[in-house]
């Protein structure tokens, strides 16, 4: 668990990590689809978000129903993301 930490132009990998009260500053982040990160009390600043193997070809994956006009389904996804499917 990382508590309190300032990273500031870094690159961070993300899965399987707890961030607390952490604050994240023009730094690289990177998901490859492991165990989901924990973000409590967190700030970000001027990010890049990176996806990378399983999370990349999940995103690729869900380009391309959308690109074949299953443009509901996608968006479906999106609304469970955010909670506005509840």
């Amino acid at each position: 668990m990382s508590t309190s930490v300032v990273y500031s132009h870094e690159t961070v990998i993300l899965d399987g990590q707890v961030f607390s009260d952490c604050e994240f500053l023009k730094s690289r982040l990177i998901y490859a689809g492991g165990e989901p990160p924990i973000f409590e009390h967190c700030r970000f600043q001027d990010c890049e978000w990176r996806f990378d193997d399983a999370a990349g070809r999940t995103l690729a994956y869900l380009k391309t129903l959308w690109a074949a006009g299953e443009k509901a389904s996608v968006q479906a996804a999106i609304k469970e993301i955010t909670g506005a499917a509840r």
